[in-house]
């Protein structure tokens, strides 16, 4: 079995990689590894702050860990929220409140293309990898679904109809930027076993 620490107790991740890990990896959240606070990100990168994640939980336990920072990037707004994405409506908001400020900023434009990318920083053996995934799609002007979290029920996926909050889970994780990025991790884990 391989044990690996995944920087984060959002519950809402760590439902998704636990899915999408397969059989023989045991992960265990920051509280269970016995950290109780979170971790400042204060890069300006999604790379940046994957990678401070993952080196100071690294640095405190000497075990594997991995940590991802991802985000919605939508190109009328710049690439913004980008690293951002979750506090895009300022500190301690919700994620509906995020939505509201997003579809506000892009009312009366009708070019909504966006992408949502997730960058995984994994400490293997003391060493930082680096795993992308990406998938791109397109705005909604109203929200969409009940499932999912985040700016899920406002993002159709390329080649989609509905939003991925419109998906169940298991839909969702067959094409999320999260599970191209955790799927290029399992693949390298798999290459470097002893």
């Amino acid at each position: 079995m391989t044990e690996l620490i995944f920087c984060s107790n959002n519950e809402h991740k760590l439902q998704e990689i636990r899915k999408m890990l397969p059989f023989g990896y045991i992960l265990q959240s920051l509280s269970e590894a016995g950290i109780q606070s979170n971790i400042d990100e204060t890069g300006t990168t999604f790379l940046e702050n994957a990678f401070l994640k993952a080196n100071a939980v690294s640095l405190l336990t000497k075990k594997n860990c991995f940590a991802d920072d991802s985000g919605l990037c939508v190109a009328a707004l710049n690439n913004a929220p980008g690293v951002y994405s979750a506090r895009y409506a300022g500190n301690e908001v919700t994620d509906a409140d995020n939505r509201r400020k997003l579809l506000s900023d892009l009312s009366g434009i009708q070019q909504r293309n966006a992408y949502f990318i997730a960058v995984i920083c994994l400490i293997w053996k003391g060493k930082a990898f680096y795993f992308e995934g990406r998938i791109d799609g397109m705005i909604t002007h109203i929200e969409q679904g009940n499932s999912g979290f985040g700016y899920d029920p406002v993002f159709i996926p390329d080649g989609y109809k509905i939003t991925f909050a419109e998906m169940s889970p298991d839909e969702k994780n067959k094409i999320s930027h999260r599970q191209i990025a955790v799927s290029k991790m399992i693949a390298f884990l798999r290459n470097s076993k002893v």
